[in-house]
C-alpha cells in the first residue's frame, strides 16, 4: 500500500476563503485538532502576507508537537525570511515556495520571461533549502502551462534542493483524464520527479477538485493537498474528508492509504464550521447532515435489513450514525420501527390507521413528528 500524505491548507488556502479571518489562537486549536486528526502537514498560513498571518503560523508552530508545519512564499527573500521566523517553532518546518508558470500568468501577471521565472525559482529553493527542515515547489497554474517547460521548472526546482514538487489545478480547469496526463507527460519529460515527493492540489471551480486528486493519486501523486469541508478560493478546494474516505473505502483500486483518522471527521469539520462560520451544507459527501440519512421507504426498508444495502461506509467509522427521517417518501416499515423506538404499542390496525394519518400530513409539506400523528387522535 502506497502512503498518501495529506497536506492540510484549510489555515491558508482554505482561509482565503471570502470573510474568514482567523485568530492565532483559532489557528492553533485548529492546528491540534488536524494533528490530531491524522494529518501529515499543516500549512499554517502566508507568514509574509500580514501581521496576523505572521502571527497565526507561529501560533501554530509552537502549538502543535509532531505534525510538519507550513508557510507559503513567493520566490522572494522577504517572504521566505518572514516565514523561516515564523516557523521557528514548529517540529518540522517547510517553506512552500511557489511562481507561477503559464504563459497567461508569466506574461499577463508577473510581467516576466520564462527564463526569468526559471532564475527565480532556483534561486528561490536554494536560498530556502538550508533554512528549513523541507522545501516544497509550486508551479501556479500548472494544469495550463507548458508541458516542456513546466518538466524544466520542475528540474530546475529539484536541481536546487526542493524535497516535494507540486503542480497544482489552480484554477479548477483540468478535467481528471487531463491531469493526469499532464502528471504521466511531466514524469516522463523529468524523470528527476522519480527522487522526490509529487504533489496536487485542486480547486473545484468545474466541481472537479476532488476526482482529480484522485487521478492525481492514480497517476503517481504522493501528496494531496486539500481542505477540511473544501473550504477555499472561490468555490473551493478539495474536500480533505471525501478524498481520505474514497481512497479507504476504494483501497483495491488505490493500493493507498492515507494516516487520517476517519473517526474525527465529523468532529474535525463540525469545528473548522463554527470558526469560518461557513455551513456545511446537508448534502455534502461525508460528514453532511444528510450523508447517512435514508428517508425513501424503499432505501428504509433495505438499510433496515442490510446498512451495506444503501451504504457504502460505516458511518460509524467516520464519526456519524445512520438516520431514517420521516417524510411523505418514507415506508411502512421505517414508519413502525419509529413508533416502537418511540414507545408507542400499537395494534396492526392501528398501525396502519396511523401510517394513514402519517402519509397525509407529510403529504402536506413540512415537517412531520410522531406527535402530530398522535396529537390527531387526541383531538
Amino acid at each position: 500500500m502506497r502512503r498518501i500524505r495529506i497536506f492540510d491548507t484549510t489555515l491558508r488556502d482554505g482561509e482565503q476563503s471570502p470573510g474568514i479571518a482567523l485568530r492565532p489562537e483559532q489557528k492553533a486549536e485548529i492546528a491540534l485538532a488536524l494533528e490530531d486528526l491524522g494529518v501529515d502537514i499543516i500549512e499554517a498560513g502566508f507568514a509574509a502576507s500580514s501581521p496576523g498571518d505572521f502571527a497565526g503560523v507561529r501560533a501554530v508552530s509552537e502549538a502543535v508537537s509532531s505534525v510538519t508545519v507550513a508557510s507559503l512564499c513567493r520566490t522572494t527573500q522577504g517572504d521566505i525570511d518572514a516565514s523561516v521566523e515564523a516557523l521557528q517553532g514548529a517540529p518540522r518546518s517547510r517553506l512552500h515556495v511557489f511562481i507561477a508558470t503559464s504563459a497567461l500568468h508569466m506574461e499577463r501577471k508577473l510581467a516576466l520571461t520564462p527564463d526569468q521565472v526559471l532564475e527565480q525559482v532556483g534561486w528561490a529553493v536554494d536560498y530556502a533549502r538550508s533554512r528549513a527542515d523541507e522545501v516544497e515547489f509550486s508551479a501556479e497554474d500548472a494544469t495550463r502551462s507548458d508541458r516542456m517547460f513546466l518538466a524544466e521548472i520542475c528540474r530546475v526546482a529539484i536541481d536546487a534542493g526542493a524535497d516535494v514538487i507540486n503542480l497544482p489545478d489552480t484554477v479548477g480547469y483540468a478535467l481528471p483524464d487531463e491531469l493526469a496526463r499532464m502528471l504521466a507527460d511531466v514524469r516522463t519529460r523529468c524523470p528527476e520527479l522519480d527522487r522526490v515527493q509529487l504533489s496536487v492540489h485542486c480547486h473545484d471551480d468545474l466541481g472537479l477538485a476532488v476526482a482529480n486528486s484522485l487521478a492525481g493519486v492514480d497517476a503517481g501523486a504522493t501528496q494531496v493537498e486539500c481542505t477540511v469541508n473544501g473550504i477555499g478560493e472561490r468555490a473551493g478546494n478539495a474536500a480533505l474528508e471525501e478524498i481520505v474516505m474514497a481512497i479507504r473505502t476504494r483501497a483495491e483500486t488505490f493500493g493507498a492509504e492515507t494516516g487520517v483518522d476517519p473517526r474525527l471527521l465529523n468532529d474535525v469539520s463540525a469545528l473548522i464550521a463554527d470558526a469560518t462560520g461557513y455551513a456545511v451544507p446537508r448534502n455534502k459527501a461525508i460528514v453532511g447532515a444528510n450523508a447517512f440519512a435514508h428517508e425513501a421507504g424503499i432505501h428504509q426498508d433495505g438499510v433496515l435489513k442490510d446498512a451495506s444495502t444503501y451504504q457504502i461506509i460505516d458511518p460509524g467509522d467516520v464519526g456519524a450514525a445512520t438516520t431514517l427521517p420521516l417524510g411523505k417518501h418514507s415506508g411502512r416499515h421505517a414508519f413502525a420501527r419509529a413508533c416502537a423506538d418511540a414507545g408507542f404499542e400499537l395494534e396492526k390496525d392501528e398501525l396502519n390507521e396511523a401510517f394513514r394519518r402519517f402519509k397525509r400530513l407529510a403529504d402536506l409539506g413540512g415537517p412531520v413528528t410522531l406527535d402530530h400523528v398522535f396529537e390527531e387522535v387526541a383531538v
